[in-house]
């Protein structure tokens, strides 16, 4: 199995980490909490309580996984397709696979991703939900001390399952929008790009970009949902499981609840993952 696809996600994907993770803070402030009136507010509310280093809040975990997680998306996918269609990375422009093809390979690489990925989201999520100002003399001490104290908290009190709280709602999420995903990004490549020739730097940003948008909105109503299940139990258990967690949503603060967020999600998106791309792109041509 080539490795050069897992290194290669593992690069792209930390790049384009540090380049979202502010606007993903944002994002979930939004989905989890009510104290906010829209983004503006949400960003300016954080950088007065809690300073910029409040925008990377549950940063370093993610760092530290990307490795895993991202590396088993884009590796995972590049080999599913190897697979299904018997031609490598560098063959697949002179011998396009088919969108279904393309599809099943993006939706394999998300369903695997989305059980390494678990245990590591919801950590980010429970730590970027603390608003506590770091180092504050006098203040409540935060919750979790770090992404490690937070690991351990979990585990002493909601057992190892509870590392797992919200992965049904993140596999939902990640399995068919990761096909969306990589089926966008190719139609718009193959669009631009001449027969047989690899795409230009401009074209893989303009993809990428479009192929992030695409798939979080997609993706956005179970977001809401998934962050809203791995916030539940911190304090008592509100929801019984995905389903009754979509209906308390919806009676209590209407349909448009499954849209929280969505404007952050895509404009994250586009900078994030024409970056994502590119770099996966370029180291591939360069290994």
């Amino acid at each position: 199995m080539p490795v050069e696809e897992f290194v290669a996600g593992w690069i792209s994907g930390a790049l384009g980490l540090v380049l979202g993770h502010p606007f993903d803070t944002v994002k979930v402030r939004l989905q989890t909490q009510t104290t906010y009136r829209g983004i503006v507010d949400c960003m300016v509310k954080i950088y007065r309580h809690e300073s910029l280093l409040g925008f990377f809040k549950g940063m370093s975990f993610p760092i530290a996984s990307i490795a895993l997680v991202n590396s088993v998306l884009f590796g995972v996918y590049s080999n599913s397709l190897l697979a299904l269609t018997a031609t490598s990375h560098q063959e697949r422009r002179t011998q396009p696979p088919s969108y279904t093809h393309v599809f099943i390979a993006g939706c394999t690489g998300g369903f695997l991703q989305a059980y390494f990925l678990a245990p590591f989201d919801l950590i980010k999520v429970r730590l970027q939900n603390q608003t506590e100002p770091r180092g504050q003399l006098g203040g409540p001490p935060p919750r979790y001390r770090g992404p490690m104290h937070c690991a351990a908290s979990i585990f002493q009190k909601e057992g190892p399952r509870g590392l797992f709280r919200g992965a049904w709602a993140l596999t939902l999420r990640d399995t068919p929008t990761l096909g969306i995903y990589f089926v966008t990004y190719e139609v718009l490549c193959r669009q631009y790009t001449p027969e047989g020739q690899n795409p230009s730097s401009a074209t893989v940003l303009v993809a990428g970009g479009f192929a992030g948008i695409a798939s979080w909105v997609t993706a956005t109503p179970l977001d809401v949902i998934k962050s809203r299940m791995q916030m539940d139990g911190l304090k008592r258990r509100a929801y019984q499981g995905v389903l009754d967690c979509m209906v308390s949503s919806v009676r209590q603060e209407g349909p448009g609840v499954f849209f929280r967020g969505v404007t952050i999600n895509s404009a994250r998106a586009f900078p994030v993952n024409a970056v994502t791309f590119l770099s996966y792109e370029y180291l591939l041509r360069w290994g």
